[in-house]
């Protein structure tokens, strides 16, 4: 098989790239050293808050009854304002009590993401 004037040029030019290419790579790892790295984490700033939200809830241990709070009351709940407050009292009007924790997601607009937050602070009994 006859390689051409054309093949042969190519080839030289793929060896030499391959040997600087080489060179370079041998030469930077037996000459580097160590390096570091420092990490610096920034502070977020909190960011406002809804007038509901602003609380963290109610107060340590204390729980907020679904079937007898008022609408002011559990506007107290994180995720709760003012209309998802009205809407549990129509429900619990309309429906009757809560039998469980999780019937609150029966509120149109409460889902599993909000029970997720709610239910260390709410009880039916």
């Amino acid at each position: 098989m006859k390689i051409s004037g054309l093949e042969k040029g190519v080839l030289a030019l793929t060896a030499a790239f391959l040997l600087v290419t080489a060179g370079y790579f041998a030469g930077t790892r037996s000459t580097a050293e160590p390096y570091r790295v420092d990490v610096e984490y920034l502070q977020s700033r909190e960011t406002p808050q809804s007038p509901a939200a602003a609380g963290s809830g109610p107060a340590a241990g204390e729980k907020v009854n679904l079937n007898t709070a008022t609408a002011r009351e559990l506007e107290t709940l994180p995720g709760i304002g003012e209309k998802r407050a009205a809407d549990i009292v129509a429900d619990r009007e309309a429906n009757g009590p809560f039998r469980i924790a999780e019937d609150i997601t029966r509120v149109k607009g409460i889902g599993e993401g909000t029970l997720a937050g709610l239910i260390d602070y709410i009880t039916v009994e």
